[in-house]
């Protein structure tokens, strides 16, 4: 064994205790502890640091621009999954915004949290953005995510995206289908009906039920997934 790869392990291994106390220190009430970590070179500790945070109140709307702005990937998925939790200064206005600004991160996954975020907050300014994250990511999960917050908030800008995603990928549009419910718009039954008679069963079995209907034969198997597609649907 290498001196490099020797010390890589022992490195990994401090790390790994740093974690645990940081995760701890959540539990405890230790607060120092806690925001201190937010400064440590190991992305898992900062991760830890961000969840201990976020469990004991603490969590600020600094604290997530610091993270989206320097922090490795996991670290921003963790800070926009955590930013429901933040309380206090910012946290009505500069935070919405912040989580707006990340639809446009390089990681999907933290797009996919602050479309999460703005849809659970019902954050109307966020509709264009969302709009066309729904119509013009690369990634199936994002354009997912963002079509379920446009119905979410249920904004009338949005439902064009919307209507636009029932010719998605199957995730996509069977999430399309749900997000129609958060729109009252004489566009909607017309493409619940259209979506009744679609090839993925889901996507049938959602549209029947918002129109109160029984579905038009048993469920068959799903459509198979795109490429890059997840082989389970969302939940």
């Amino acid at each position: 064994m290498s001196d490099d790869v020797a010390t890589d392990a022992a490195r990994n291994r401090r790390a790994e205790l740093r974690r645990r106390r940081v995760a701890l220190a959540g539990h405890r009430g230790d607060l120092a502890t806690a925001r201190r970590a937010l400064e440590d070179p190991h992305p898992a500790v900062q991760v830890a640091a961000v969840g201990a945070l976020a469990r004991l109140g603490a969590l600020t709307t600094a604290d997530v621009a610091s993270v989206l702005a320097h922090g490795a990937d996991v670290v921003r998925r963790r800070a926009v999954a955590a930013a429901l939790d933040v309380r206090g200064r910012g946290s009505r206005s500069a935070l919405p915004a912040l989580l707006v600004g990340a639809l446009d991160d390089p990681d999907a996954l933290v797009v996919v949290g602050a479309a999460w975020f703005l849809g659970e907050r019902r954050h109307r300014p966020a509709t264009p953005a969302l709009a066309r994250l729904a119509t013009r990511h690369a990634d199936a999960r994002c354009r997912e995510a963002a079509v379920a917050a446009l119905g979410a908030i249920g904004d009338p800008s949005g439902l064009g995206a919307v209507l636009a995603a029932l010719s998605d990928r199957p995730p996509v549009r069977r999430r399309a289908t749900v997000a129609l419910a958060g729109f009252d718009d004489p566009r909607v039954e017309p493409a619940l009906r259209r979506a009744a008679g679609d090839r993925d069963w889901q996507v049938r079995q959602a549209a029947a039920e918002l129109l109160g209907e029984p579905p038009g034969e048993p469920p068959g198997p799903a459509e198979p997934p795109g490429p890059g597609e997840p082989l389970s649907p969302p939940g």
